[in-house]
């Protein structure tokens, strides 16, 4: 029933990327704001996915706020054991060693403060240290399984 009924729920959508041997991030519409005072957002991942093992150490992470001219990106970084980080994903190391993506509406470099174990998935709260909300585009929304842009 939880499934059924967030698949009516419009989220944001997101790539959370990391530092590791290798980088590695993954698409995610669990982005959440959770306080202004000290300002601290969260995001959730799976503790079977590929990218966990890095995330479970990380002490940075970027996130990337996506636009709808990027449903393959999004796409890109959700599909199991696609190369998310091969060409024609753009990307450059950014503070703190942490892969930044290329042309997306806004971008943050995150401290990880904490990783709250919450069924299947660690929450991880992170504090911003750096970011960028200049870039163009309209963002881009998960809806109904799907990727989707904001109708006029």
């Amino acid at each position: 029933m939880l499934r059924a009924v967030f698949r009516r729920h419009a989220a944001g959508v997101a790539v959370i990327t990391a530092a590791g041997e290798r980088p590695t991030g993954f698409t995610a519409t669990s982005l959440t704001s959770v306080s202004m005072d000290p300002p601290l957002l969260s995001f959730g991942v799976g503790t079977g996915s590929s990218s966990w093992p890095v995330f479970a150490t990380a002490g940075y992470v970027g996130v990337h706020v996506l636009g709808e001219h990027q449903r393959e990106l999004a796409a890109t970084f959700a599909r199991s054991g696609a190369d998310r980080f091969a060409p024609p994903t753009r990307w450059r190391t950014g503070p703190h060693g942490v892969p930044l993506l290329a042309g997306v509406p806004a971008w943050l470099v995150c401290e990880v403060t904490a990783r709250i174990p919450a069924g299947d998935h660690r929450l991880l709260i992170a504090s911003p240290v750096a970011g960028d909300a200049s870039g163009a585009g309209r963002p881009l929304l998960y809806h109904q399984g799907c990727f989707n842009a904001l109708r006029d």
